[in-house]
């Protein structure tokens, strides 16, 4: 509908093979995913031990597909960021999954991949940047102990997964950013230029992962956030310029009207396309035609509709977001 992809600028992923899901997943969970499906339920046994079948994390026809082929588009992106700078798979962020269970509708956690891949590829330290409106928990636990990750995440406090207080820095290597509901663009820029940026730099990556997650987004039925999608375009970009090579993950999001927007404007930034104009007319008609049980319609503003950018939500930084800067860069 925009003119923005063409065989040049894309590629299809495949779905990861066990053996590399096998690289950080256990084969007994990997198997019991995969049986599952196949046999259109969970046996209350494999429910308890791996946190399947539930409402959290549902086993449907194609899980295993979608969730392994979320980890081969990571591989790749990793991949090919590190030969051509930067590469943007928006079906990926699924950064709450264990290596023996799922967790919060992410069953293989495909950021750690893209960090492995880097890793397997040369670079020496990798940053991992999460703007997603839950904690990065998994991606977190999943290299505590390895100095040549440094993890950041930015998320809502007392949301899902109810960790990432301020004091958690893992072994060393993690910071953590709860902020406050409501929070908004303002908060977010100065966040990132207080401390996240003078993090990364002294840091010093070679690569960068990041999960951007819509679910901040005003409007989100998931999070009290109050972000617009262009502080979110410009928190990735930020981020993304901290080193030579980047990969960018989509993440969470609850709203079809802020994620389809957000994730095409982001694809059109990152590649310096326009993204403030009125959308074509086709593209109208497909947001119009979107719905959800989630969000009322009365809530559904106009330019949900007929743009990609959504206005500015400027607003004072609050004394709770400096006290997280604070206390983030006390003893950093």
């Amino acid at each position: 509908m925009l003119g923005w992809l063409d065989d040049g600028n894309f590629r299809e992923s495949q779905a990861a093979t066990v053996d590399q899901l096998a690289r950080f997943h256990g084969r007994d969970y990997i198997g019991a995913l995969r049986a599952s499906e196949e046999a259109g339920k969970v046996a209350p046994e494999v429910r308890e031990r791996y946190n399947l079948g539930n409402r959290e994390n549902p086993v449907f026809a194609g899980v295993f597909e979608r969730a392994a082929t979320a980890v081969g588009g990571s591989i790749l992106a990793a991949k090919l960021a590190m030969e051509c700078g930067l590469a943007y798979h928006p079906s990926g962020g699924t950064h709450h999954g264990r290596p023996d269970r799922a967790s919060g509708f992410c069953y293989f956690n495909d950021p750690v991949f893209a960090i492995m891949s880097f890793l397997d590829e040369g670079a020496s330290r990798v940053l991992y940047v999460d703007v997603d409106a839950h904690h990065g928990d998994g991606v977190q636990d999943a290299f505590v102990d390895d100095e040549r990750v440094f993890t950041v995440s930015i998320h809502e406090a007392g949301r899902f997964p109810f960790s990432g207080p301020v004091n958690d820095r893992g072994a060393g290597n993690a910071r953590n950013f709860p902020v406050p509901r409501g929070f908004t663009d303002s908060e977010l820029e100065y966040l990132m230029e207080a401390a996240v940026l003078p993090l990364g730099h002294d840091f010093e990556p070679d690569a960068v992962v990041i999960t951007c997650g819509a679910d901040g987004l005003a409007g989100d039925p998931l999070s009290a956030m109050e972000l617009s999608n262009i502080a979110l375009w410009r928190a990735v970009e930020m981020a993304a310029a901290l080193a030579p090579a980047t990969v960018v993950l989509g993440g969470g999001g609850y709203n079809p009207w802020t994620v389809a927007r957000c994730w095409t404007g982001l694809w059109g930034r990152l590649n310096g396309w326009p993204t403030g104009d009125r959308l074509p007319g086709e593209a109208e008609s497909l947001l119009k035609g979107l719905d959800s049980d989630l969000v009322d319609e009365e809530d559904r503003p106009h330019y949900w509709y007929n743009t990609l950018a959504d206005p500015p939500a400027p607003g004072p930084v609050r004394d709770e977001v400096k006290a997280v800067v604070a206390a983030i860069l006390k003893a950093a």
